[in-house]
């Protein structure tokens, strides 16, 4: 059987109404209806109700005030222990801070030291690197020099050679002249003459 929007609003307030007093929009929402209806069947109920006397009593003074004095004294509890929260809170946060910026103090420190190492190393491989440079330039200077000299003792050994060449072929021509002119100069030996007529062997 389908409840009527009448039934269903007061079934909602009915149920509401056992935890807290139902409202328009908590009614609305619990029986689905439109706000109008909602806004119209509740104020029905709640007419009812009064009309059964079934409406709550008012709230005594002495009890608000009860209330009043308990929700202020667990207010200040709950203030408190809110307050003790964050000062242990804050002095965590106090020791982290300072943990931290002395990890990155350290850490500045260490920065600087192999920055410095750096600098040295580089300016040590700098000075080692022009050292060999100019090691390299003086050993290159040099094998320019000895190519040179090379060259010069090969064109001296060429000439030399040459030179002993022309010698050798001066001696060879002086000894043949001097030869020559040894059979020039030296008399012939005697050839054996016939012997004379009139000679005791006739």
């Amino acid at each position: 059987m389908t409840l009527s929007v009448k039934d269903r609003v007061f079934a909602a307030a009915e149920q509401i109404s056992a935890e807290r007093r139902p409202t328009v929009s908590t009614v609305r929402a619990a029986a689905g209806v439109s706000n109008a209806d909602a806004t119209r069947y509740l104020k029905e109920w709640i007419e009812e109700k009064q009309a059964a006397g079934g409406q709550v009593a008012a709230t005594p003074a002495v009890l608000l005030e009860q209330a009043a004095r308990l929700a202020g004294a667990v207010w200040a509890e709950a203030s408190g222990v809110a307050n003790e929260r964050h000062a242990a809170a804050e002095a965590v946060w106090v020791q982290e801070k300072k943990d931290l910026n002395q990890e990155v103090a350290e850490l500045v420190a260490d920065l600087d030291r192999v920055t410095g190492e750096k600098e040295a190393a580089a300016a040590e491989s700098a000075a080692r690197i022009a050292e060999l440079e100019s090691q390299a330039a003086a050993m290159g200077e040099q094998l320019v020099q000895a190519r040179t000299a090379e060259r010069d003792a090969a064109a001296a050994a060429s000439e030399a050679g040459t030179r002993a060449a022309a010698a050798e072929a001066r001696a060879g021509a002086l000894q043949e002249a001097h030869d020559a002119l040894l059979q020039r100069i030296t008399p012939e030996a005697p050839t054996q003459e016939s012997t004379p007529e009139g000679s005791p062997d006739a």
